[in-house]
């Protein structure tokens, strides 16, 4: 029987990691920027200006991570450009949709590319979690810190903004939908909510007709 051999931190893949993060909450502010140009729903209006306004805020909080760490935040890696180009990519892909001339349609593509945006950041605060919980010293405590003050909200991002798509969509294609969606007013905060709200909705449905 062969022993186990105990696997140690990767500095190079938290170093990109990191990166990674920092520039999909770049990205991220001008995902947002450019949703808020179609949106037609008041109140999706307010929940992604919010939205915005923390992803600026979770800038701040990772350039002070990289700063406690004696990163340079300007550090270009291949991972990174990726993540930029990606973002570019939901910029444009949103862009175009506004140029349609169907607003409904623009509204449900930067809902759309929202979820894409924010389920790899999402993902990030999910692996820097998983760093701080498996790591020690300086990094653990400095990332422990940070996920701490942006899980919560990262929750919301995702998973409510998932319900916006869908009943977007829902309402385009001519029926009943839920809006602001069930998401919204059970106030979910993952996955396994979520999937309850869904659930919930026909119940929203028919309390409404």
């Amino acid at each position: 029987m062969m022993a186990s051999t105990k696997k140690q931190p990767s500095e190079q893949g938290i170093r990109e990691l990191l990166f990674q993060a920092y520039e999909t909450e770049l990205g991220g502010e001008k995902v947002y920027e450019t949703a808020l140009t179609c949106v037609k729903n008041a109140d999706l209006r307010k929940e992604w200006t919010e939205y915005l306004s923390q992803t600026k805020n979770h800038q701040r909080v990772l350039l002070k991570v990289l700063t406690a760490l004696g990163l340079n935040p300007q550090e270009k890696t291949p991972g990174r450009e990726v993540v930029a180009h990606h973002g570019a990519s939901l910029v444009k892909a949103m862009t175009l949709a506004a140029g349609s001339g169907d607003a409904a349609l623009a509204e449900i593509a930067a809902a759309e590319c929202v979820v894409l945006a924010e389920t790899k950041d999402h993902q990030n605060w999910e692996l820097l979690a998983t760093v701080a919980e498996k790591s020690g010293g300086e990094l653990s405590k400095v990332l422990a810190e940070a996920v701490k003050a942006v899980e919560h909200e990262e929750d919301h991002h995702l998973y409510h903004t998932m319900g916006w798509a869908r009943e977007l969509w829902i309402d385009t294609l001519g029926f009943p939908a839920v809006l602001p969606p069930p998401e919204e007013r059970k106030h979910v905060e993952s996955a396994i909510g979520a999937s309850r709200a869904e659930q919930a909705r026909e119940k929203m449905v028919s309390q409404r007709h």
